[in-house]
């Protein structure tokens, strides 16, 4: 700490400082970096203003918009899917309906993973954890009477994400939409999946070749298509710090990046279409920096080591979930509390789209009434607050920007950790980030069983022998039935000559350098299911399995 010279009155304040009590608590940061009590202009240099900038100007510590949400807000999405896709369809048009701007969905296991909803592997899952589709039917039902053209679309989906993206692009153009209009989202982060979330399909290097087919199709056809949403949130969900969720996140991303670059895309073609997926936690300032150090690195990085000259390039855009690990099945009601300063924290630190998690997400899907109270949480944040009406409210706050500082050099330290390893996949497959993130999640744990970390209603303020009394969403079987049904349907019903030249055609463009993209679609369009398209691209990528990391 740069206490002021010469200042009495700082002098005085410092002197009893030492004389003060200190009660009994870890003021560190929730990822353990240590902080000063206060903090002074002093511990900054005479380039601090050139630093960080001004809003919508490089380095965009402050933000990419000179006005950010005077001129629009963030866009409110909740998460949903459950069921069948009739199932979903009803609730978001629901969400619509209250006032949500952009639809986000979640896939059930079985369609993360690439299995027809008739897979052994499938059994009891099919539409538990959100919606499952399995054939372009699925999609179009799913979307029934929402126009494609009239909103914005978040897709949750990895491993098969070039299958469902198929689906979705089938479905647009069957409806006469042009699909250079469509915006929207695909997550289609294979490498936090190796990282983190573990639910990939093929080894690392093919899912590579999936995504840059992907990134060179909408580059092409689909301008304002986010072909990937490098996401962190898996990453801190896992248990990692907020500087290995920025490390971790960004150096995913310059991979991508290098990979456009690698099957000759030039950078400002695509770049602008990456955007990025962060979780806001609870330690509110600390996510605010975040953010502001997001920003900060991947403008430099794409400036100076990219070489991208288009400005919209360095602007890191941003969706933002509050943290679903934070949630507490105890007292579920205070996890209203808990959503609001996390989304409150994301929007001062200046986030494009928020999904606030709702209350009872730790025992099972969102209620209708648990979903409601999370986006009038939003709309709260936007309309009542205040915070929307001023840009980075909280820069030049010494603690802020000092913390900004401090996440941003300690990206820097991982990043050289993950070259000298040899790259992101070199690192995953020697299980390098696994072993960061599992050693941060045992540190945590350890501290909250210590009681050294607080959490409410858990170790500490608990009520005995409570009883959850909050509505709660059941998904029964019938949603299994139904999909099996359907899937029957679908092939007693198509032209099946058709479906197995379109998955020939698949396998033989695997072995070539032809843009998958296109067959995918076309397979799509004759009734392939997801099932079946995984297995033709298997037959040439393979599979793979993750070797121990301890």
């Amino acid at each position: 700490m740069n206490i002021p010279n010469g200042n009495k009155t700082l002098s005085n304040w410092s002197s009893s400082l030492e004389k003060s009590k200190v009660r009994s608590f870890n003021f560190d940061t929730l990822s353990g970096h240590p902080l000063d009590v206060c903090y002074f202009p002093e511990d900054f240099d005479q380039n601090f203003i050139n630093d960080i900038g001004a809003p919508g100007q490089y380095p965009y510590t402050r933000g990419i918009h000179s006005n950010l949400y005077r001129g629009k807000l963030w866009t409110m999405r909740q998460f949903a899917g459950f069921g069948t896709p009739v199932e979903t369809n009803q609730r978001f048009k629901l969400l619509l309906d209250k006032g949500q701007t952009g639809l986000s969905v979640a896939y059930d296991m079985p369609t993360l993973m690439g299995y027809d909803p008739d897979h052994n592997l499938s059994l009891g899952e099919v539409g538990k954890c959100g919606v499952n589709v399995f054939h372009i039917g699925d999609m179009e039902k799913l979307f029934e009477g929402i126009n494609l053209e009239d909103v914005s679309v978040s897709q949750t989906i990895n491993g098969p994400a070039i299958i469902l993206f198929a689906f979705y692009v089938a479905v647009a153009e069957k409806h006469g939409v042009n699909i250079k209009n469509l915006r929207g989202t695909l997550q289609n982060d294979i490498l936090k999946e190796f990282i983190a979330q573990k639910e990939w399909i093929f080894p690392p290097n093919p899912s590579m070749r999936l995504i840059t087919d992907m990134l060179s199709y909408c580059t092409e056809k689909m301008p304002l298509y986010n072909t990937i949403s490098v996401s962190g949130y898996h990453i801190r969900e896992a248990g990692s710090t907020a500087a290995q969720e920025l490390a971790f996140t960004l150096s995913d991303g310059f991979t991508y990046i290098e990979h456009g670059l690698n099957a000759g895309l030039d950078i400002d073609s695509f770049a602008p279409r990456i955007s990025f997926f962060f979780n806001s936690h609870s330690d509110f300032f600390e996510e605010i920096a975040k953010y502001r150090a997001a920003r900060r690195i991947w403008a430099k990085r794409l400036k100076n080591k990219y070489g991208a000259k288009s400005q919209k390039s360095m602007m890191l855009r941003f969706h933002t979930q509050t943290a679903g690990c934070s949630l507490t099945a105890q007292q579920p009601e205070i996890n209203i509390a808990r959503t609001s300063f996390q989304a409150m924290a994301a929007v001062l630190g200046g986030t494009q789209s928020l999904h606030t998690n709702s209350m009872d997400e730790t025992l099972a899907l969102p209620s209708e009434k648990a979903a409601e109270i999370a986006l009038r949480t939003q709309q709260l944040i936007a309309y009542e607050t205040g915070v929307a009406n001023v840009v980075d409210p909280l820069g030049g706050s010494w603690f802020v920007e000092q913390l900004t500082n401090d996440l941003e050099q300690k990206a820097e330290e991982y990043f050289n950790e993950i070259d000298n390893i040899g790259g992101v996949i070199p690192a995953i497959e020697q299980g390098y980030q696994q072993r960061e993130i599992a050693k941060s999640a045992s540190e945590y744990q350890s501290k909250v069983d210590n009681e050294e970390r607080v959490v409410v209603g858990v170790n500490k303020f608990a009520n005995e022998n409570e009883e959850i009394d909050i509505p709660i969403l059941e998904i029964d079987t019938r949603a299994e039935k139904n999909q099996m049904e359907m899937l029957s349907l679908v092939k007693n019903n198509r032209d099946n000559i058709s479906v197995k030249n379109s998955l020939e055609h698949i396998t033989r463009a695997c072995s070539t350098n032809d843009n998958l993209v296109v067959p995918i679609i076309k397979a799509a369009k004759n009734y392939c299911t997801l099932g079946e398209i995984v297995e033709a691209i298997k037959v040439e990528f393979g599979e793979w399995s993750e070797s121990s990391a301890f």
